[in-house]
């Protein structure tokens, strides 16, 4: 046991969400009769979620400032319609109309950033007036029927990577994509214990190699499923943007001033004003971005969906809140993490997938993911009152302060703006 603790840095019970998601998929495989890891299976899970955990990646960084969009699937299911309308109406290529798409949810962000930031209406209210208006405004401008989306969608939408070169038994392009993600995960690793050592760290190598093969072994073997499908299949178009957005959101929440600032504001926006950051500016971009990625969600599903419909987009917002507290972010503002977002957020799907695959009714489904979401959170609340450090902090290296939070403040890593933060 002291051995596994090395490995992954302290108490197990830190790892709570990342081993949740294990034996949910371990489990329902099981009782599924082995249908749950299969190449198709993992395909639907990925690509028909996608949409769901970009819209979790902003929102993740609007419950970070204390605020929350209920808008979301609204803003999402509207500009999936005025895509469909300018490509059907007005003869727009799919390019250009998905553009319009992409421009209008930046209006309707910069709509919603107005009377946040300039104003002064809390977001709650903001985007609940948003959700009433866009949810009115789909069904209005698509008179109650549903518009056939650009067939070039349908790539972005559901489609896969291609496949090249020599017969390997797996598809090249998703082996490609393995070796890269195994080549970066033990790089991240290494240079991260090189970093330590330098300071002073007394962690054995032998941990860290440990980890990384553990991590690799993980990332071969879902290279491995998803590359292993019928022919023509792989990993999944809607997948791979959502890597991209995961990476770019670490690195722009983690690494850039921007970043700091909305973690700054949403810890302590007196604090922050004080500190020299622009408050309303903050609140501005991530309410712009927040409608920026429900806009992308919106395109990415009526390309899935082949059609724009009225009802399209209706709870989504709620399943990327879910996923944000399950992934560990506080209510009150100043925790979340992109990658800890994704692990919630990845437990959402494989309860969806996992519930369809035994026959449970969606009325059940609901209920089930209501107790998950409640248990989560309650047993994060517990293990951060031990101030403990989570899994997500170990492997990616987020800065955690290490003490125990309020009962509110159910995380997965700390205010990563408690550095010194830089001015405007």
């Amino acid at each position: 046991m002291k051995s596994i603790k090395e490995i992954f840095g302290g108490d197990l019970r830190q790892y709570t969400m990342v081993i949740v998601l294990i034996a949910l998929i371990v489990g329902f495989h099981i009782a599924s009769g082995g249908r749950m890891l299969t190449p198709s299976n993992f395909q639907n899970l990925l690509s028909g979620n996608a949409y769901v955990l970009i819209l979790a990646i902003g929102m993740m960084m609007v419950i970070v400032i204390g605020h929350i969009d209920l808008s979301v699937g609204s803003v999402a299911g509207f500009c999936g319609m005025v895509v469909a309308i300018c490509a059907r109406d007005l003869g727009l290529p799919w390019w250009g109309a998905a553009l319009v798409g992409l421009l209008l949810g930046v209006a309707v962000g910069a709509w919603h950033g107005f009377w946040l930031a300039k104003v002064g209406i809390p977001g709650f209210i903001t985007t609940l007036a948003g959700m009433m208006i866009f949810r009115g405004g789909v069904i209005w401008i698509s008179n109650s029927i549903s518009i056939p989306a650009p067939d070039e969608l349908r790539f972005f939408g559901s489609g896969s990577l291609p496949e090249w070169g020599p017969d390997t038994g797996l598809n090249n392009s998703t082996l490609l994509l393995g070796i890269i993600a195994i080549a970066a995960v033990a790089w991240l690793q290494l240079n991260g214990w090189n970093k330590a050592k330098r300071t002073g760290s007394q962690t054995p190598l032998w941990t860290v190699i440990t980890r990384v093969v553990l991590l690799c072994a993980v990332i071969g073997y879902a290279a491995y499923l998803y590359g292993s499908g019928l022919v023509g299949t792989s990993f999944p178009v809607p997948g791979l943007i959502l890597v991209v957005l995961v990476i770019v959101y670490h690195i722009v929440t983690e690494r850039t001033a921007y970043g700091r600032h909305i973690y700054a504001v949403g810890g302590n926006k007196a604090a922050a004003a004080l500190s020299g950051v622009n408050v309303p500016k903050t609140y501005f971009l991530t309410m712009v971005n927040m409608s920026f990625l429900a806009a992308l969600a919106g395109v990415m599903f009526v390309g899935r969906a082949t059609s724009a419909g009225p009802s399209d987009g209706v709870n989504w917002e709620l399943d990327a809140i879910a996923a944000v507290f399950i992934g560990g972010a506080a209510v009150s503002g100043g925790i979340g993490t992109v990658v800890a977002t994704m692990v919630g957020g990845l437990v959402m799907a494989v309860l969806n997938s996992g519930l369809m695959l035994l026959g449970v009714g969606s009325d059940k489904t609901q209920v089930i993911k209501g107790l998950v979401l409640l248990a989560a959170v309650a047993f994060d609340v517990y293990n951060k009152r031990q101030g403990k450090k989570s899994i997500i902090g170990h492997l990616f290296g987020n800065r955690e302060s290490g003490k125990p939070e309020s009962p509110d403040a159910a995380s997965s890593s700390a205010v990563p703006g408690a550095k010194e933060l830089p001015t405007q």
